[in-house]
């Protein structure tokens, strides 16, 4: 085929055309470029544009590779205006220091799409804090003293990257369980006559009742000499601070200690203890500055849409516990509504393969409208508050109520099915991800909470090291969640009577008066789904909760399927509620725990495997079904045969698999599958996600307590940290000094155990606990096993042949 010159020629000017639009492209951050050639004319269309930020940029520049932004803010204002569908802003490798809060608003945003990511996978940080060049001189005993610019201000330090500890007392002690270090007289009058001027300091301590934590800022002395306070509103169950779990703050005096710190606010001087080894002269100084590092705003009618954050690092925010007040409808919960990333009426909104890491309060927050949002592949961990959390707005929820006493009465109630308004986050998802070490500062905090939403996916994540529970609903608005493939321990942590999993379900339909709520459900059993309208689905998670239940459905939450769950230590609990079908789950070494529930429930309980005897607690009414379980032996089954219960259930040996390797698969034969257990998948719980799989703890697999399920009975049980086992024979009787062979004796207490923190000895035998005669190792486990939520256990040791008693710490 021959081509005229002039036509030849045409098309060579039309190749150098587009060569030199490609090399423009590039110079533009235009990544790909479609060129369409048609009668001779090129039009040229942006599929992506990119721009790239550096640390070590100039705002002045155009945003190219070579030539890089300095600040994301400007990269992002810049990426709001272009006109391309597709904006993709590039950190390269380094930190960015906010000056202040980054704001992405739907009403500045011309482009589709817009991802923020680090560049080519490099290690790119957000920081909600700022860097100080500081001159540091001596003080005194060790302290030394610097001057910071007029207008900083800060509650968190950070030196070479250790986060370092305000001024407290009692001092910093990373064994302590609560607070990492309390003590009941650290608001005594004699301690508070030390302090010249504590105003500006902080009073931590734990609710009395244990249910999550209370912070207050110290505003002066009275004529007492006791504090005066502020604050207190962080537990929407008010009560007085616990008088033994208490600390102190941000006290000049109370600089002691290596590695405390105390800002003079008034003269702008910080002073500094540092620890061994550190060289102020050249070490990297970091303060916390900012509560939210970047904010995602729409509107209920202009949504932000698609807007993703890839591959980054954020830390440093500063401490929000004083901010945390807002009541949660009736839930325990009062919350802040911000973190190092707030979302606020979106969609299709993403967060990748992000860490977030050394917050001061939240990481992750959706707040109000947001849908079809993502959290993935992430790891979060030594975070302040909660680590994810969903929160609408009180607005939608028809005929709310805010405190746990207050309700409205049936002929003023609301009686519209379902939400008032769509202001809240519905079909997100939270997969793939490891959170651990939350709730450093807050105890009414969380790995994953749910309030006022909808449709909410919790999958494959690894969440552990929880003050309280590790995954929380806090009410019945608006159900239809799916919780699975989640490996949940170390639960509970520093806080009492709570679950690995915990729920409320205080909704339009539920009283506190108990009389009136039987009444009334009775008369109209249409309210209780007003509100839970969709059935959250608990399945295929394994619970592990050593101070409280594994599963905890605490008052009214209704409308639930639990299935194919495997619960280590703690058991399932129901507290009064409806319509929960509980069945196909293994209850390890514990059993269910059925609490208060009303009349008509229409509750089911079947093809369990429990390990122990049922726990009722004023039970009357036993709901729906209870039947076709498999109980440890025919002592249990005949007790619960006395409720009029498990007809058809049977007693036996489950023949496990593997129980030492946490294979809880039963084997062919056992009496289980005759009772119409399946077996399950043991080996896909937790964050899946290899990077994050490597570094993720697994629970502590526990030994099987029952002598019927392959212990034997003399065998020594590991227990809170320290080693028991039942008196055996005349030989035990006459070592012990014992009236009989009767008890439990504690072989080893075990450095730094609950036991030894209780006043246990070794050789100590246990002859009562909680009130009962307890005669072997089987008896005193099933008493723990009960009341282990109490936090505490009554015992009465035989200690050389004398009669002591011990109250015997269990968190």
């Amino acid at each position: 085929m021959k081509i005229k010159r002039k036509g030849g020629e045409g098309i060579r000017k039309i190749m150098i055309y587009t060569q030199k639009m490609v090399v423009l492209s590039k110079i533009l951050g235009i990544q790909q470029t479609c060129l369409l050639v048609f009668l001779g004319t090129i039009s040229v269309v942006n599929a992506q544009v990119n721009y790239y930020v550096s640390p070590n940029g100039n705002d002045a520049h155009k945003g190219t590779l070579q030539k890089p932004f300095k600040n994301i803010s400007t990269a992002i204002d810049v990426a709001q205006k272009a006109p391309a569908k597709s904006v993709k802003i590039h950190l390269l490798k380094g930190k960015y220091y906010l000056p202040k809060t980054i704001v992405i608003d739907a009403s500045a945003t011309t482009t589709k799409q817009l991802e923020i990511g680090a560049y080519q996978n490099n290690k790119a940080i957000i920081s909600g804090g700022r860097r100080l060049q500081l001159q540091w001189k001596p003080y005194q005993k060790g302290i030394y003293q610097a001057s910071v610019p007029e207008g900083v201000s800060f509650e968190r330090l950070f030196v070479n990257g250790q986060l370092q500890h305000l001024a407290r007392y009692p001092n910093y002690d990373a064994e302590s369980r609560v607070f990492k270090g309390t003590a009941p007289d650290a608001i005594s009058k004699e301690r508070v006559a030390q302090w010249k001027n504590p105003v500006g300091g902080y009073v931590h301590a734990l609710h009395a009742g244990e249910w999550g934590g209370f912070h207050y800022v110290i505003r002066g002395k009275d004529e007492k000499g006791e504090l005066t306070l502020e604050g207190g509103w962080q537990n929407n169950r008010p009560a007085a601070m616990h008088k033994q779990f208490r600390f102190v703050e941000n006290i000049f005096e109370e600089l002691d200690q290596q590695g405390e710190w105390f800002l003079d606010k008034a003269k702008h001087v910080l002073y500094f203890l540092p620890p061994s080894g550190v060289n102020l002269a050249t070490a990297l100084v970091e303060v916390s500055h900012l509560k939210n590092a970047i904010e995602l705003r729409g509107t209920t009618t202009t949504p932000l849409r698609n807007v993703s954050f890839k591959n980054l690092h954020f830390v440093h925010t500063e401490r929000s516990f004083m901010e945390t007040k807002e009541p949660l409808v009736r839930s325990d919960w009062t919350f802040y509504r911000g973190g190092a990333l707030l979302f606020d009426q979106t969609e299709n909104c993403k967060i990748e393969d992000c860490q977030f890491t050394d917050l001061g309060g939240n990481a992750i927050v959706f707040s109000n409208y947001n849908r079809n949002d993502t959290v993935s592949g992430c790891h979060i961990h030594r975070i302040g508050a909660s680590a994810v959390a969903f929160v609408g707005n009180p607005k939608a929820v028809r005929s709310p109520s805010f405190r746990y006493e207050l309700s409205i009465p049936y002929e003023k109630l609301d009686q519209t099915p379902g939400p008032q308004t769509q202001d809240f986050p519905q079909e997100c998802a939270v997969v793939d991800n490891l959170i651990h070490d939350v709730g450093q500062i807050e105890k009414q905090a969380t790995g994953v909470q749910i309030e006022m939403s909808a449709a909410i996916t919790v999958s494959h994540n690894s969440i552990y090291n929880t003050p309280r529970a590790s995954i929380n609903i806090g009410d019945g608005a608006w159900g239809g969640h799916i919780l699975e493939y989640n490996d949940v321990f170390n639960t509970v942590l520093e806080t009492g009577d709570h679950g690995a999993f915990n729920s409320w379900g205080r909704d339009r339909f539920w009283y506190a008066n108990r009389k009136y709520m039987d009444s009334l459900v009775a008369v109209h059993p249409e309210l209780i789904l007003l509100d839970a309208q969709k059935t959250t689905i608990i399945r295929n998670n394994r619970f592990r909760c050593d101070h409280g239940w594994d599963i905890d459905l605490d008052d009214g939450s209704s409308n639930y399927h639990i299935y194919n769950n495997v619960c280590l230590n703690g058991g399932l609990k129901l507290r009064e509620g409806f319509y929960r079908t509980v069945e196909n789950n293994i209850m390890v070494n514990n059993s269910f725990h059925p609490h208060v529930w009303f009349q008509n429930s229409g509750d089911v309980f079947r093809h369990n495997i429990v390990m122990k005897k049922y726990y009722p607690i004023q039970i009357k009414d036993w709901g729906k079904s209870v039947n076709h379980n498999l109980f440890p032996d025919t002592a249990s089954l005949n007790l619960a045969r006395q409720n009029g219960t498990d007809a058809q259930s049977l007693a036996g040996s489950p023949m496990f698999e593997d129980a030492s390797k946490g294979d809880y698969r039963v084997k062919a034969g056992s009496p289980a599958f005759e009772i119409g257990f399946k077996n399950f998948e043991m080996t896909a719980f937790g964050v899946q996600k290899p990077s994050l799989k490597k570094q993720a703890a697994t629970p502590l697999i526990p030994p099987l307590f029952d002598t019927q399920l392959g212990i034997d009975k003399n065998a020594s049980v590991s227990f809170l940290g320290g080693i028991l086992k039942s008196v055996e024979g005349l030989g035990d009787r006459s070592a012990y000094g014992l009236p009989d062979e009767t008890g439990i004796i504690v072989m080893s207490v075990g450095a730094n155990s609950l036991l030894t923190k209780s006043g246990l000895q070794d050789k100590d035998v246990i002859r009562m606990a909680d009130g009962k005669n307890v005669k072997t190792l089987r008896e005193f486990l099933e008493i723990y096993q009960e009341i282990n939520w109490h936090g505490k256990m009554n015992l009465e040791v035989i200690r050389n042949q004398q009669l002591v008693k011990v109250v015997l710490l269990l968190k």
